[in-house]
């Protein structure tokens, strides 16, 4: 048996065990980097950018419908080549991973261990058959992975998840999507966009990360106004050859059956701490066999193990992992001088079309607190109707009293753009009438969160304050 020992193991070398391997090596720390699997992250090899490449060409060739409402007339067939959509993101998806691929393989040698990693007890890993890794901390990286019922793997390779989707070598027919949540939204849409026959099905009519009421109810108006969508289904999955067979079963019993080539299951992730043994260590497990750690330092209890990245499950996104890595790094690397480190204010962006932005948490982060709601539709808005992308509604939360910005959401134009400027706002914690003096020029999507503002500081001067629970759907929607 090989032994190895270091100051702190990292286990995962995606982009939050690679934050953690960096920060603590800059700290004067050995650090040893152990991956089960390829490297390259999550974001690189089956998330972010090879959905960001497949949505490319759906948001291109789908302008084209707008071309008559301008006066434009496009002269010719316009053909989507499958086999060609499919190689370019094939492409360029390994051109992003071997940028981090190559990052990995600079590291030094014995750096590095490949197998995977099982906890002895608090302090010892056994990695593979043969090495044993003895570290005075330990990170655990390992990331998430999608789930789905059990029943669907009778589908065989009818079943795919957003890993093997970017795989095709073409695009197929008929797609059914399970989920509408960020995964769904994104990768079901843009399929629908390039020609393939989508549905997207869910419980429970949620839409994306959307939990404002009437966020919600504009999003289901606005995406299944475009394509296939039930957010609330009740079918069951079956293989018939090469078909997937979707029966849905409507409230009065009625029954009617779909099929499709494949099923996407996008019912959400994850995090891969299950294989790790855990019950070999002192860690305190919630329900779902997590463990329990400080959001502010990622340390697990009174333990010398740290968490980061969608291993915790708290907040799966690429900038929040790198945010993680980094701070997990610095408190193992100190250990045990451990502070909390800087996490920003929340911001997530899901790249529909229109886009959905939540800053702050959104509406799940003031439903049971007293708030003001200011809102604007779209539908009106000067930049975004002469751009004929009037569509969805931005909710700015406030404070009553202090009038300070809280959050929002936001379906609609250019919420990348404005999600980054209110996350900003957020961050400096800005009041509303503070935010008002800033400048707006004219025409631009940009006035619409004026009117938003506007809307919320008219209500905070007046005292029209939510309770706690409750959504004024009815006020919000006049």
């Amino acid at each position: 048996m090989h032994t190895v020992a270091t100051d702190v193991a990292v286990i995962g070398a995606g982009t939050a065990g690679l934050a953690a391997y960096r920060t603590v090596v800059a700290r004067g720390r050995r650090a040893v980097l152990i991956e089960r699997g390829a490297h390259g992250t999550t974001c690189a090899r089956v998330g972010c950018m090879p959905s960001k490449l497949l949505i490319a060409p759906a948001e291109a060739l789908h302008s084209l419908e707008r071309f008559p409402a301008f006066g434009l007339v496009v002269d010719g067939a316009v053909k989507v080549d499958g086999r060609a959509v499919m190689a370019r993101v094939r492409r360029e998806r390994d051109r992003f991973v071997g940028f981090v691929t190559a990052s990995v393989d600079a590291l030094p040698l014995e750096d590095r261990l490949d197998g995977d990693a099982r906890f002895v007890d608090d302090h010892t890993l056994q990695v593979g058959a043969d090495t044993r890794v003895e570290a005075d901390r330990i990170i655990i990286a390992t990331g998430s992975s999608a789930v789905f019922p059990a029943a669907w793997k009778a589908l065989g390779d009818r079943l795919l998840t957003n890993v093997e989707l970017f795989e095709w070598d073409d695009l197929p027919q008929r797609v059914a999507v399970f989920g509408p949540g960020v995964i769904g939204l994104e990768l079901g849409q843009a399929l629908h966009r390039l020609g393939v026959d989508v549905a997207i099905y869910g419980r429970g009519g949620g839409v994306g990360p959307l939990r404002d009421p009437v966020l919600v109810a504009e999003a289901r108006r606005v995406f299944g106004a475009e394509l296939a969508l039930d957010t609330d289904a009740r079918a069951e999955v079956t293989r018939d050859g090469d078909e997937v067979v979707v029966t849905l079963r409507a409230a009065n019993g009625v029954s009617a059956e779909r099929r499709y080539d494949f099923l996407l299951a996008a019912t959400g992730r994850r995090p891969n701490v299950h294989g790790l043994d855990l019950d070999a260590t002192t860690l305190e497990l919630d329900a779902d066999g997590v463990p329990v750690f400080d959001r502010t330092t990622l340390r697990c209890g009174a333990s010398g193990i740290y968490i980061a990245g969608d291993a915790g499950d708290d907040t799966p996104l690429l900038h929040e992992a790198a945010d993680e890595g980094r701070i997990a790094g610095e408190n193992a690397a100190r250990h045990p001088d451990v502070g909390p480190g800087l996490r920003r204010a929340g911001l997530a962006i899901v790249f529909t079309d229109p886009q959905i932005a939540i800053v702050g948490g959104g509406y799940a982060a003031v439903r049971d607190v007293p708030h003001v709601t200011g809102a604007v539709s779209f539908e009106n808005q000067g930049r975004a109707r002469i751009m004929l992308q009037n569509h969805g509604r931005l909710h700015v939360y406030a404070e009553p009293g202090s009038g300070r910005f809280m959050g929002a959401e936001m379906l609609g134009p250019a919420a990348e753009h404005i999600g980054h400027l209110l996350a900003w706002a957020r961050q400096c914690d800005l009041t509303v009438a503070r935010m008002l003096t800033m400048p707006f020029y004219h025409p631009v999507v940009e006035e619409g969160l004026r009117t938003a503002l506007r809307d919320a500081q008219a209500r905070l001067e007046r005292g029209d304050i939510a309770p706690p629970g409750t959504a004024r759907i009815e006020a919000l929607m006049a």
